[in-house]
């Protein structure tokens, strides 16, 4: 009765099984391997931002170009504060306000963005404190800079003069007259009363949306390889029951082709009728 699996549409049919199920088994487990990935991620950033706010301050020439393992370093950096810009639409502590943006001209003539610290409401020029006169030197935790429209970050155009939606040299450079860091930095203690604005891991350790689009596959995957064995065992079912009825005299060889392929009943012989 399952002599059909040796017939060489059926040894089609088992080859493109035998593949297909370890195929699917594999893709799944290494979305899987991904997400997983992404979470050692983001608790390893975590803890090292923590961990981060205990270590020494190290000058800023030793920790550029900015990436996952400098992010989050403490850093201390000298010069002379210059235009100031807001960033609105940012909370903290579940509420709305906006950070204080500092360009802090070091003696290398480039300038580097220090957030000084957050406040309350609608982003306003008058209620940000001016920054300390002369030469001062500032500790904090470097940050890369931001890409508009991720984590949070407003994509949106259009903001009032001296004020910005992302820290980044690319958002920075058309604002200030001077050459740029690509990097930021946020102070352990906020400047003129101001709330310090705590660091942010690094970009793409978070448990972000292409984090849960890896678990999401793997489920896709894993369905896959179950709706491949399903099938199978659906199309054996099928064959063995056309060779039951085939050997019972249900479907006999005579059958209308296009009767027995739709599986409608065959059509009645015509019968001439006498008048």
């Amino acid at each position: 009765m399952y002599r059909f699996l040796l017939t060489p549409r059926w040894w089609g049919i088992n080859v493109f099984v035998l593949l297909a199920i370890p195929f699917c088994v594999f893709m799944g487990s290494w979305q899987l391997s991904r997400f997983e990935d992404r979470v050692q991620d983001h608790k390893t950033a975590t803890e090292e931002v923590s961990a981060e706010k205990q270590e020494a301050a190290r000058p800023l020439a030793e920790l550029l170009p900015v990436d996952k393992k400098t992010s989050g370093d403490r850093v201390t950096v000298s010069g002379r504060y210059g235009k100031q810009l807001l960033v609105p639409g940012r909370q903290l502590d579940d509420r709305d306000g906006y950070f204080v943006l500092t360009l802090l001209r070091t003696d290398e003539g480039k300038a580097l963005p220090v957030v000084r610290g957050w406040l309350p409401g609608i982003a306003g020029a008058a209620k940000a404190p001016a920054p300390p006169a002369g030469e001062v030197t500032v500790t904090g935790a470097l940050q890369a800079s931001e890409t508009p429209g991720s984590n949070g970050v407003s994509a949106a155009g259009g903001l009032p003069a001296g004020q910005t939606g992302a820290i980044s040299a690319a958002s920075l450079v058309n604002l200030v007259p001077y050459d740029l860091y690509d990097a930021w930095v946020t102070l352990d203690k906020g400047d003129s009363g101001m709330k310090a604005v705590p660091a942010t891991a690094p970009a793409d350790t978070g448990l972000d949306l292409k984090a849960f689009q890896n678990l999401g596959y793997t489920g896709e995957w894993f369905v896959f390889a179950g709706f491949v064995v399903f099938m199978w065992f659906r199309l054996v079912r099928r064959e063995v029951e056309f060779a039951r009825d085939a050997e019972l005299g249900l479907a006999p060889a005579d059958v209308d082709a296009d009767a027995s392929t739709s599986g409608g009943e065959p059509a009645p012989a015509r019968q001439d009728v006498g008048v």
